[in-house]
């Protein structure tokens, strides 16, 4: 059984919520900021995202979360088809896994 987290500590679902709000940013240049957004949804197949989107999504995330959470360098240890396949639910436990190893640090 997990302990039960602190207020310090991330917790899943609020990052989820953050991640998610930053996808609607992105997805709203498209005039479409009101698709589903789950831990399951894939970033190229369920949002068609493009690289510069990526970017965007990065920039949006470094803001949130400063130096503590790095997308390009998560990106970076992929193969092209894990990032073909990669969903939001690992990109959230990419950044809770992060912000809890910066506070540990």
């Amino acid at each position: 059984m997990n302990p039960p987290l602190t207020p310090t500590q991330p917790a899943p679902d609020a990052v989820l919520a953050d991640i998610t709000g930053m996808l609607r940013e992105v997805l709203a240049e498209y005039g479409d900021d009101d698709t589903v957004i789950g831990m399951s949804t894939t970033f190229n197949r369920d949002l068609e995202l493009e690289s510069i989107d990526l970017v965007t999504l990065a920039g949006l995330m470094e803001e949130r979360y400063g130096g503590r959470v790095n997308l390009a360098e998560f990106l970076a240890g992929m193969e092209f088809e894990e990032i073909i396949e990669l969903t939001v639910g690992r990109l959230v436990e990419y950044v809770v896994w992060s912000l809890r190893s910066a506070q540990a640090g």
